[in-house]
């Protein structure tokens, strides 16, 4: 079900985008393989909270880590947290693991990491299915906010 909400959502978009399907992968390179894509391609989407029943959707490459520290500066707040399962599931309908930023049960605001360019592999709303697309695509449709918001790894 989450998985034909997420591909929905995004061909409702009117962008290019492929679906991949492929088994379990246990690392960011498996993940790249399976999909076709290089590491640097493969975007995670993560759930933050601002607030109680205030949720970002943050894309960050999978080669690269998060920073709280940045995106509290770029959001204008010195306090966010992760959700726990649960939480993400019932901010987004999507399992962690298979989040993307397509379909989310609520359209929750997107800041996208400026490392973000070219084609991208996010999450598809079921294991093992990606929706790749192209990010300047991505960031248009979702009115995303792109900022400096991860590290090197």
């Amino acid at each position: 079900m989450s998985e034909e909400r997420a591909v929905a959502a995004v061909e409702a978009t009117g962008i290019a985008y492929e679906v991949t399907r492929h088994g379990p992968v246990a690392s960011l390179a498996e993940a790249a393989a399976a999909r076709g894509v290089e590491p640097r391609e493969i975007v995670k989407t993560l759930v933050v909270r601002r607030a109680d029943d205030d949720f970002v959707l943050v894309l960050v490459p999978g080669d690269r880590t998060f920073s709280w520290p940045k995106l509290r500066a770029v959001l204008g707040t010195s306090r966010l947290s992760m959700p726990d399962p649960a939480g993400a599931l019932a901010a987004t309908g999507y399992e962690r693991g298979t989040i993307t930023p397509f379909g989310s049960l609520t359209a929750w605001p997107v800041v996208v990491d400026a490392s973000v360019t070219g084609r991208i592999s996010l999450g598809g709303g079921a294991p093992g299915v990606a929706i790749t697309a192209d990010a300047a695509d991505v960031v248009r449709v979702l009115d995303a906010q792109v900022a400096d918001i991860s590290d090197d790894t």
